[in-house]
């Protein structure tokens, strides 16, 4: 896996926003961990110290402008990363947020992310902002119990209680954005159970 971090993402990221990230992590309890040196094979060696670039930064825009806001926050959260099929590892711009990527489950089968455009009838365009908004703060409801999934079963990859912690005015920011952008006609099929593929054969 490479980019294990998605750096160019975070490296849009306003300066200000880096250093309170620095700040919140710097007064966590320090935890002893001796972690062996990172050692990479050739052609990585080479490819990690060459391909990475200076980060350009990026400036935070008010949350008032709501799109422009919405947009820096789907790029911090590197949503397109995920939601978009990719081509020997790289993403296919023509497909951004049209979802479909493949994520093998350790537990077998295979997991696709969502197209999150605006398309009506394969996207998301039908959500209204509180139906958007609310399914990420399900996760972090009192209520609410992690349910126990068996091997082999459907599990998901996106990190619902981590958004889920954001304000409701961020996560409807980026309902904003995604909803601004041109839908995308992609009917992804989420979870295919271990065995279906070989079963098709």
């Amino acid at each position: 896996m490479f980019p294990v971090m998605p750096y160019p993402y975070y490296s849009k990221i306003d300066p200000d926003d880096v250093m309170s990230i620095i700040a919140y992590v710097r007064s966590l309890d320090p935890v002893e961990n001796n972690v062996p040196e990172s050692v990479s094979d050739f052609p990585m060696s080479v490819i990690i110290n060459t391909i990475p670039k200076k980060a350009p930064g990026g400036t935070r825009p008010d949350e008032s402008n709501t799109l422009a806001y919405g947009a820096y926050l789907v790029n911090a959260c590197a949503c397109i990363e995920c939601h978009t099929q990719v081509n020997k590892g790289q993403i296919i711009p023509e497909l951004a947020f049209s979802g479909g990527r493949e994520f093998p489950l350790p537990t077998g089968g295979i997991v696709r992310s969502a197209n999150i455009t605006s398309s009506t009838t394969t996207g998301i365009g039908n959500w209204t902002e509180d139906a958007f908004v609310n399914r990420f703060k399900s996760y972090v409801d009192s209520n609410y119990k992690p349910q126990t999934i068996e091997k082999g079963a459907f599990n998901s990859y996106m990190p619902w209680t981590m958004y889920g912690g954001m304000k409701r005015s961020d996560l409807a920011a980026i309902y904003a954005y995604l909803h601004s952008l041109p839908g995308k006609e992609n009917n992804v099929v989420k979870f295919t159970p271990p065995g279906a593929d070989i079963a098709k054969k």
